[in-house]
């Protein structure tokens, strides 16, 4: 072939992947609305947004719900004529995490039975009923109700009160279960504890920001993945415990908390942080590493986004840096665990037996989320990643059907605006 052929090949070649990638930065920007839900009572439905139909979209949500709670792969069981519990499969537990996740599917869902099954399993073998841990839920149990651990985890509380206040609105307190009354119960007691036998309050009340564990050491710090601001205004709304002021402060301290705890560069946050946002390493975590609990805080700033836009310019420059950071690492091949300064780890940490970097559909779920907030122009390449994904086995027979199954339909809830303040 003469080498001007070849070069002209080169420059036709070259010219055509300048023009395709000139083509894919045109996309029209997926503009973040101006005014949350609590102003407007309207939600955002970016899969219609990107083209998709409504036929297609509410399928997909149904069969997202379907796998978790009843496919083959569910991990919701009922027991009895009265009780369900959920399970993280692979640990062989309940945890209040999935429980709590399970009820707030429950009502968002308008699936009454689900969510009364799951409330009397976590209240008769989840609760303390009186003593130092009253109204706490030990955080895991055997799927025989028998404790695994005394401690509590404090996101379980915090999506316990939101969902027994949402039940309260949407069912009210008449048909069996007193559902405001229970999350006054757990309101009114676990901001009342006094140190007793280790045990402080669920909210520590100098930096109005949740614990990482309600006991003496996990007090002393939190998780950026368990800000979830939005939550406290419900309570405010709601809860009529005299506090109002005091949530509206936690969701705003809350706010103020992930602009310190989030890499400035990249947009993640260490699992574990110090009450001023520093990293937090502890015996089981070694610091500055971004891993599957913080998976979680993209979909947190979109829920927040989505219902209240308090915090817009901060949450859609967090959109755009986490979405641009990931998006450089490759939009199908961007791994689940990294520095929060965006370099690989060190150390692997295992999980279900596996221990090996994965492009996980948690996290996969999550990343498209914070779409809601983002105003970029590869925004609908998260979108559609998010549509697209499958949640099956990974090519190694590794499946997540709790943590990977809960984030990939809570994201699909928020991207259709399906994940709504109940009123």
């Amino acid at each position: 072939m003469k080498k001007k052929t070849i070069q002209r090949i080169i420059l036709c070649t070259g010219s055509l992947f300048f023009a395709f990638l000139a083509k894919s930065q045109e996309q029209p920007i997926l503009a973040p609305w101006e005014k949350g839900a609590w102003e407007t009572n309207k939600y955002r439905n970016l899969f219609a947004e990107a083209g998709y139909p409504e036929d297609s979209i509410n399928l997909k949500l149904e069969a997202a719900y379907k796998g978790v709670f009843e496919g083959v792969h569910k991990v919701y069981f009922e027991q009895g004529d009265s009780m369900a519990y959920v399970s993280d499969l692979k640990n062989n537990d309940v945890r209040t995490e999935g429980m709590s996740y399970g009820l707030m599917v429950a009502v968002q869902f308008d699936k009454k039975d689900v969510f009364d099954r799951l409330w009397r399993w976590a209240k008769r073998y989840m609760q303390y009923q009186g003593g130092s841990k009253d109204a706490y839920f030990a955080w895991s149990c055997k799927v025989t109700g028998e404790h695994n651990a005394e401690g509590s985890a404090s996101d379980g509380e915090l999506y316990f009160v939101t969902s027994l206040l949402f039940a309260s609105n949407r069912w009210g307190d008449n048909t069996g279960i007193n559902y405001h009354a229970e999350a006054r119960h757990i309101l009114d007691v676990m901001m009342s504890k006094t140190g007793k036998e280790g045990v402080t309050n669920l909210i520590n009340k100098e930096h109005k920001l949740i614990t990482f564990v309600p006991d003496t050491g996990g007090y002393q710090f939190t998780d950026p993945s368990y800000q979830v601001p939005a939550f406290y205004e419900v309570w405010a709304k709601w809860a009529n415990d005299g506090r109002a002021d005091f949530w509206k402060a936690c969701a705003a301290e809350s706010r103020k908390f992930l602009h310190k705890a989030t890499n400035s560069t990249t947009g993640l946050t260490s699992d574990y942080s110090e009450y001023d946002g520093t990293p937090k390493a502890t015996s089981f975590h070694p610091g500055a590493q971004f891993r599957f609990d913080s998976w979680r805080v993209p979909m947190n700033i979109a829920l927040d986004y989505s219902w209240s836009a308090a915090d817009k310019e901060f949450q859609t420059k967090y959109a755009n840096r986490i979405q641009r950071f990931l998006y450089q690492q490759g939009i199908n091949d961007f791994v689940d665990q990294y520095n929060v300064d965006g370099t690989p780890v060190s150390f692997v940490l295992p999980v279900g037996g596996y221990q090996t970097l994965r492009h996980s559909l948690g996290f996969v779920a999550t990343s498209a989320a914070v779409s809601l907030a983002a105003n970029n122009n590869i925004t609908r390449q998260f979108v559609d990643a998010l549509w697209n994904a499958k949640h099956e086995p990974y090519a190694d027979g590794y499946f997540d059907a709790y943590y990977d199954g809960f984030l990939y339909l809570f994201s699909l809830m928020h991207l259709s605006g399906r994940y709504q303040i109940i009123l």
